[in-house]
C-alpha cells in the first residue's frame, strides 16, 4: 500500500483510568451478562467495548465512522450492515486492492486508526472444474478479503483491585410481555437479574505506531481527536446498566515521544503509570482513595500529560 505524507510524526502511548460506581461496565454474554471478571477476581472491560465507545465519541465529534452501532447511526446513513456501507462508498474501487485501502482510510477515521477487514463476495465468475474434462463451465463465487492494519492499539481494561467481592446482583421484574391474556388482562411480567460492580477503578493502555500510520494516513490531528474522545469516553453512553454518572474518566495519561519509533518501548512506558490505593486506605470505596502518578525517573526525557476527564462539546 502506498505510503502517504503528513501522517503521525512520532510514537504516542496513552492510558485511560476510569471509575465504576454501581454499574455494569461490560457484561459477559456467556455468564448471564454479569460484569466481566477474570479468574483472579479482577474486573475486565474488553478492548472491543472500549473501541466501540471511542468510535461513538468520534462520531459525536463529527467524524465519519465505518463500524457504526445500530442505535448510533449517522444522520442520513441508511446502511443496515457493514457490507451495505462498503458497497455504497467503495463500489468504484472494489476491484483495485490498492485504491480500496486508500479510499477506505480516507473516508473513515476508525479504519485508518484501528484498521478493518473487508470481506465480501465478488461477482460470479466462470471457472473450469477439475471434474469437467470436456471444458464445460461451472459458476462459482470468488470470495475476496482485504485486511488493513491500524496504527492504534487499545488493550482491555483491568481493575486495579479485585472486584469479585465488590460485585452484586439483584432480582428485578422485567415488563417484556405486551400482549394481553385470553381474559383481556395484562400479561405476566418476567423475573430477571441485574448485575453491577459497586466500586472499581480500571486502567486501559494503548499505543499509536508511526510505521502503520504511514500506511493508513493516520495523522497528528486524528491522534488529538482520539485524545479528546478518551477524555469524554462515557458521554452519551448511558443505559440501564450504566446510569449517567456511574462511569467516569478519572485521568488520561498521554506520552508523546520525540522520535518515530519511540524513546522507550510501550511496555516500559505503561509500567511507569502507578495506580494504587493510598497507603493509609485499606479498603478503598471512592476514587479519592487512590493515587494516580507517573514514575518519570523510569522514563527520563519522555514528555507526558496527565489530563482530567471532561464533558466535551459536540
Amino acid at each position: 500500500m502506498e505510503t502517504l505524507k503528513g501522517t503521525l510524526k512520532n510514537k504516542i502511548d496513552f492510558a485511560v483510568v476510569f471509575g465504576v460506581k454501581r454499574a455494569n461496565p461490560n457484561g459477559d454474554p456467556l455468564n448471564g451478562n454479569r460484569p466481566r471478571i477474570n479468574y483472579d477476581g479482577y474486573g475486565e472491560v474488553s478492548d472491543v467495548c472500549i473501541k466501540r465507545k471511542i468510535r461513538n465519541r468520534l462520531q459525536d465529534l463529527g467524524e465519519k465512522i465505518f463500524v457504526q452501532s445500530d442505535d448510533n447511526r449517522a444522520d442520513g446513513d441508511d446502511c443496515r450492515s457493514l457490507k451495505e456501507r462498503a458497497d455504497k462508498i467503495l463500489k468504484d474501487v472494489m476491484n483495485d486492492d490498492k485504491k480500496l485501502r486508500l479510499k477506505a482510510c480516507e473516508e473513515w477515521i476508525d479504519v485508518r486508526a484501528f484498521g478493518q477487514l473487508f470481506a465480501f463476495k465478488a461477482e460470479k465468475e466462470n471457472k473450469k472444474t477439475k471434474k469437467d474434462e470436456g471444458g464445460e463451465n461451472d459458476t462459482q463465487d470468488a470470495a475476496v478479503s482485504i485486511g488493513i492494519r491500524g496504527p492504534v492499539t487499545v488493550q482491555s481494561a483491568f481493575s486495579v483491585l479485585p472486584v469479585r467481592d465488590k460485585s452484586d446482583s439483584i432480582q428485578i421484574v422485567k415488563s417484556v410481555n405486551g400482549e394481553p391474556t385470553k381474559d383481556n388482562k395484562k400479561g405476566p411480567d418476567t423475573m430477571g437479574m441485574k448485575h453491577r460492580v459497586d466500586h472499581g477503578v480500571y486502567v486501559s493502555y494503548g499505543s499509536m505506531n508511526t510505521q502503520l500510520a504511514t500506511k493508513t494516513r493516520f495523522n497528528d490531528n486524528d491522534a488529538k481527536l482520539i485524545k479528546k474522545a478518551l477524555q469524554s469516553l462515557f458521554q452519551n453512553d448511558v443505559s440501564s446498566a450504566r446510569p449517567d454518572g456511574s462511569m467516569e474518566v478519572l485521568k488520561v495519561i498521554w506520552w508523546s515521544h520525540n522520535c518515530p519509533h519511540g524513546q522507550y518501548s510501550s511496555a516500559q512506558v505503561h509500567r511507569s503509570l502507578k495506580v494504587k490505593p493510598k497507603e493509609d486506605v485499606k479498603d478503598p470505596k471512592s476514587y479519592e482513595d487512590y493515587v494516580i502518578e507517573v514514575d518519570k525517573q523510569s522514563i527520563s526525557g519522555l514528555e507526558s500529560e496527565c489530563l482530567d476527564g471532561i464533558v466535551a462539546e459536540k
